[in-house]
């Protein structure tokens, strides 16, 4: 296997950090925009395999020469999800099968944005769905963490675990801290901004997918491994958009663990137009308001060292067990970031984003996992991805809740 990784930010160093340490590729080509961010991601390497490129992500020519020049099989899209289409039609330009963390941008319903759907998260992917079978490559999408493992979870879930499926509640919370920083999100903000301010997406088998307002929904979600209670707010994820294609569940929700202080500071993000991704003129020069925001934050991938605490991915599940007794439980994922940054020097959240796409590369190279089309991780099988998980020295947990109060409490409405 030869990989074209593109953009070297946070997950796609880790993402590289993670890989030298397997033997499944033949070679990685490390591209950036940035060709010096490239070359330092090659160095901190140290391996044979790695070599440098410059690539603009939206130069679908260009990232299609990129691959046939070095004879890449696969496109992995490390970017923010503004790059996934060009990134996406140059792969199948190219020969290539394609991975992704996050999917194609959705756009609000014109008239009731809290209530329909309007583009979703993937359809522009979606569409494009014959191509790639005809072409006989695989485009797997949302295979980081969240969406990533959590869809794992969701399948595994279906074929082990239960006999119906109530809902897939996909919770998401930390306990992490940066030292010296007032207010220093673990992820990109610009991201978090698009997840976070979009009209949040529930699946109901009886309705399909529906929107409902920003943060709506809160509840306080126990956490394990000492993380402890989090409020957790709807918030517009893959997961909710991938799962009812495959696994069958009367609802689909993704909840995340954001906190007070955090919505606050997107409420007033918003309200002030600092979540516009539009250009405006300031001194005679045009700017994204959401691209200063990110500029005038610290970079997340280089917080880890002031960072501590954990972090925990997971898929709550509720229904029938395969003995017909109700039953309720936690698939997780927790990253402590003392050990990340100890073990690979990159902090927790973005290592838990990174290794996923590495272990779905590693199935693919073996013949594990194998498809045409556009898939999500819900239609391979489960139980060899999260056997690799653990050999790679980061073991997945389940936590049975038979007590689901004792889990999930509905907090006082906010004033």
């Amino acid at each position: 296997m030869r990989i074209l990784l593109v953009e070297t930010g946070g997950v796609g160093g880790a993402f590289a950090r993670i890989a030298t340490r397997r033997d499944f590729f033949e070679a990685m080509v490390v591209a950036d925009y940035d060709l010096g961010r490239a070359e330092a991601a090659v160095a901190a390497a140290a391996d044979d395999r790695f070599m440098a490129a410059q690539v603009d992500a939206t130069d679908e020519t260009g990232v299609t020469a990129l691959l046939t020049e070095h004879r890449c099989d696969v496109l992995m899209n490390a970017t923010d999800p503004r790059f996934v289409m060009p990134l996406f039609r140059a792969a199948l330009s190219g020969g290539a099968h394609y991975l992704d963390m996050a999917m194609s941008l959705s756009r609000p319903h014109p008239e009731a944005p809290y209530e329909k759907t309007g583009v979703k998260l993937g359809d522009e992917q979606f569409a494009m769905a014959a191509d790639w079978e005809a072409a006989g490559r695989l485009a797997l999408c949302g295979i980081g963490v969240e969406p990533g493992l959590s869809d794992v979870f969701a399948r595994y879930a279906a074929d082990e675990l239960f006999s119906h499926i109530t809902e897939l509640g996909v919770r998401d919370g930390a306990n992490l801290e940066v030292a010296g920083y007032d207010f220093a999100p673990s992820f990109s903000i610009w991201t978090t901004i698009e997840e976070c301010l979009n009209p949040p997406v529930i699946y109901e088998r009886d309705r399909g997918w529906f929107t409902t307002a920003p943060f709506s929904e809160p509840e306080t979600f126990e956490f394990p491994e000492g993380i402890g209670q989090v409020e957790c707010v709807n918030v517009e994820h893959e997961e909710v958009l991938l799962m009812p294609r495959w696994v069958d569940a009367d609802r689909v929700t993704f909840k995340y663990g954001l906190g007070e202080e955090f919505i606050n500071v997107l409420r007033v993000l918003h309200k002030i137009g600092l979540d516009r991704t539009d250009p405006v003129r300031v001194g005679g020069v045009e700017v994204s308001p959401r691209d200063l925001v990110a500029a005038c934050l610290p970079n997340p991938a280089e917080l880890g060292d002031r960072m501590s605490g954990k972090t925990c991915a997971g898929l709550w599940v509720t229904g029938t067990g395969k003995d017909g007794a109700p039953r309720a439980v936690y698939l997780y994922h927790v990253v402590d970031n003392e050990w990340s940054m100890q073990e690979y020097g990159a902090q927790a959240v973005v290592w838990q984003t990174a290794i996923n796409p590495v272990i779905a590369l590693e199935l693919m190279a073996t013949g594990v996992w194998v498809g045409a089309g556009v898939l999500g991780p819900e239609a391979l099988p489960p139980k060899p991805f999260l056997d690799l998980l653990t050999a790679y020295g980061s073991p997945w947990e389940m936590r049975e809740d038979g007590c689901i109060q004792d889990r999930v409490r509905s907090p006082r409405p906010r004033s």
